[in-house]
């Protein structure tokens, strides 16, 4: 408990907070990092799976080989990465955090487009749309809530995990941490390390609660009275 009240003690010296390299400065680039690794995440995974999703064929596979490489260790990446011409920093940290990123994005897309009912594609072939119009008259405005799903669980995990970038010099909150380690425990470095602790999970709970407000925004009604009776779209598991 001692580390507890010293890391409260840390949070409330404003030194701590607005020195350079302090709690703002690194929050900043924690979120930057973030930001980056799941746009990268949504330009990889959104495109391939809403188009095997329209398809219907070979997505199951796709989708399995994508949750694989959740079995992939995020600190085997930042270790192997910097060692590419990508060098240390933010660029390699981006690319791992990435990484981890596709797999949900992905798999609710896929998902999103395929638990359509079929007859309302009938039903909007009918009427005489092209597969083009299908897709983004029909198709994509009811996997929305799916999307978003996947967007949630990318965001958190990626905040999460990003407090390693400081493993190769690549900043973000993570910074207070290995910091507080270099002190040492005896040296009040636990309580910086507890802070920076607390600092990534709160950060953590926040996207998470703005995310979730964002998905029941962009979820109709009635979809929400649906998913409420059926498990919600499969975001992988790790």
């Amino acid at each position: 408990m001692n580390y507890f009240h010293e890391g409260f003690v840390w949070f409330n010296d404003p030194l701590n907070w607005t020195n350079p390299g302090g709690l703002l400065d690194r929050l900043w680039e924690h979120l930057e990092i973030s930001l980056w690794a799941v746009l990268l995440g949504c330009v990889v995974g959104w495109p391939l799976g809403i188009w095997l999703g329209h398809r219907g064929r070979g997505g199951g596979a796709i989708v399995t080989i994508a949750n694989l490489t959740l079995a992939l260790p995020t600190l085997a990446l930042l270790t192997i990465l910097p060692l590419t011409p990508l060098g240390f920093g933010k660029p390699p940290v981006v690319v791992a955090l990435a990484v981890f990123a596709v797999p949900p994005l992905l798999s609710n897309a896929y998902t999103g487009l395929r638990q359509i009912d079929p007859e309302t594609r009938d039903a909007a072939k009918g009427m005489g749309l092209s597969g083009r119009q299908v897709l983004t008259r029909v198709e994509l405005p009811l996997s929305v809530p799916y999307l978003a799903a996947g967007l949630r669980t990318a965001a958190v995990q990626v905040v999460a995990t990003a407090a390693l970038a400081a493993l190769v010099n690549g900043g973000g909150l993570g910074q207070i941490i290995s910091a507080g380690f270099g002190i040492g425990m005896s040296n009040g470095g636990g309580g910086q390390i507890v802070a920076g602790g607390i600092a990534v999970a709160l950060l953590a709970l926040f996207v998470e609660a703005v995310l979730a407000l964002v998905q029941r925004a962009v979820t109709p009604r009635a979809l929400r009275a649906q998913r409420r009776r059926r498990p919600t779209a499969a975001a992988p598991a790790g």
